[in-house]
């Protein structure tokens, strides 16, 4: 009976593959509950170290920053070891947030002053370390899976690499709820714990599957392509301009409706631990939800309705949960509306966008991929951030409630066409056996 189940819902997956599939799932899971217990940190911390007005500011910088980033990564992947990028990465993030724990401690720096100031650099450093740790780390983990992958495992194994992630991305939340009573300088150092833990997982799978290591460190029997590379592949072929699109503008509409639950909870809750635990709370009913949806219905979705009709799903969706917002715009409508756009976004859209890069190039795969993740998903969260910004600093929270979801459902319209010429065009790749290089 329970493999009957199994396979309805996961289809036919070898015991290799549940073993290897399990593995990568362990990984991801400390990667992203690592991220989740950052997230509430950002955000509790910054709105009441630096203030609400400089939100967007924040996510602006963000973009400025990987744009080196990107260029950085892009050398490294021609002269490093990917596994080995694992290991540099994390030791980055490991030491800054050892570090940050002493400095949200400190008497004037940290969070016993509470005065909020945008001259307050600590509160900077914190939020755009966490920004690019979501961006390298989890873009990294992805391009060494797909490196792996075939369409057809990928459509029965990403979904139980989701569904074991959510492990992670559901304590990570629970954590950020314990603010009040561990202090934010003690769940620095538990972030820096688990950082500590991916590298080593990431051995650990190398040494069980050292081909995974050999299929994605061939870049010293190939011509070095320099940085851009990535760029101009990304820009001169329609396919990835639609995954561009497939992959970032629902971030646009998802910020601006997550831009309007943070003004409203700032406006609630008057200190930073109370709002990082209600952005705790918020984690843990979105991975919560997101785990039940992988667990049951992602693979089973892909592989009886296919990639199209899930691409498609999507932005329909949002669009409905966008209009239920501009209709009743109060804190739990938007906190719902939230929940529904992320949690469609990591347990529908996110495996199959994984899926979209399968039938192309290693350059592909780790070059245009990092553009894509990094300076794409960064500069479409900056532009639903500075809508927002704008409406709520010139007009105010109201407007921003009435004006917000007009403008996300203008996106969706954007979105809808792209979602269906990206997934007819992946079939007929996958069809023809044909290759984006």
């Amino acid at each position: 009976m329970l493999q009957k189940i199994k396979q309805t819902l996961y289809g036919d997956l070898s015991g290799e593959e549940l073993k290897q599939f399990g593995m990568l799932g362990i990984i991801l899971m400390f990667i992203l509950g690592t991220y989740w217990l950052m997230r509430p940190l950002k955000d509790g911390i910054f709105l009441k170290m630096v203030g609400k007005d400089y939100l967007a500011y924040a996510k602006t910088l963000s973009v400025l920053i990987v744009i080196p980033l990107a260029m950085a990564y892009a050398k490294l992947i021609d002269t490093v070891e990917k596994q080995k990028l694992f290991y540099v990465i994390c030791s980055c993030y490991m030491s800054f947030f050892i570090f940050a724990s002493f400095m949200l401690a400190h008497p004037t720096i940290g969070l016993t002053n509470p005065v909020a100031s945008p001259k307050r650099l600590f509160g900077w450093a914190l939020y755009l370390a966490i920004e690019t740790f979501g961006t390298l780390v989890i873009h990294l983990f992805w391009s060494f899976v797909i490196s792996n992958t075939d369409s057809k495992s990928a459509k029965k194994g990403f979904p139980f690499i989701i569904v074991l992630a959510q492990v992670g991305t559901i304590t990570g939340p629970y954590l950020a709820t314990q603010a009040p009573k561990w202090g934010l300088p003690n769940l620095a150092l538990v972030v820096a714990a688990a950082i500590f833990i991916v590298p080593l997982l990431v051995k650990w799978f190398i040494t069980v599957y050292p081909s995974a290591a050999e299929s994605t460190n061939d870049f010293k029997k190939q011509k070095k392509s320099g940085p851009i590379e990535g760029l101009k592949l990304l820009l001169t072929k329609n396919y990835l301009l639609g995954l561009l699109g497939v992959a970032t503008l629902y971030e646009v509409a998802g910020t601006i409706i997550d831009f309007q639950m943070k003004f409203m909870a700032n406006a609630t809750y008057d200190s930073p631990e109370k709002l990082t635990q209600f952005f705790g709370y918020y984690g843990m009913s979105l991975n919560t939800m997101t785990l039940l949806f992988t667990l049951i219905g992602t693979s089973f979705i892909m592989r009886r309705f296919g990639i199209t009709f899930c691409l498609i799903m999507f932005p329909t969706l949002a669009g409905v949960a966008i209009s239920a917002t501009w209709m009743f715009p109060a804190l739990g409508t938007i906190f719902a509306t939230a929940l529904t756009i992320k949690g469609l976004s990591y347990a529908l859209n996110n495996p199959c966008k994984e899926i979209l890069y399968i039938p192309t190039s290693k350059d592909v795969k780790f070059k245009a991929k990092s553009w894509i993740d990094m300076f794409g998903a960064r500069t479409a969260k900056m532009t639903g951030g500075n809508i927002s910004q704008a409406l709520f600093s010139n007009l105010g929270l109201d407007k921003l409630l009435a004006f917000g979801p007009i403008i996300a459902l203008g996106v969706v319209g954007v979105w809808l066409p792209i979602a269906a010429f990206t997934g007819r065009k992946n079939q007929e790749l996958v069809d023809s056996g044909q290759k984006i290089e």
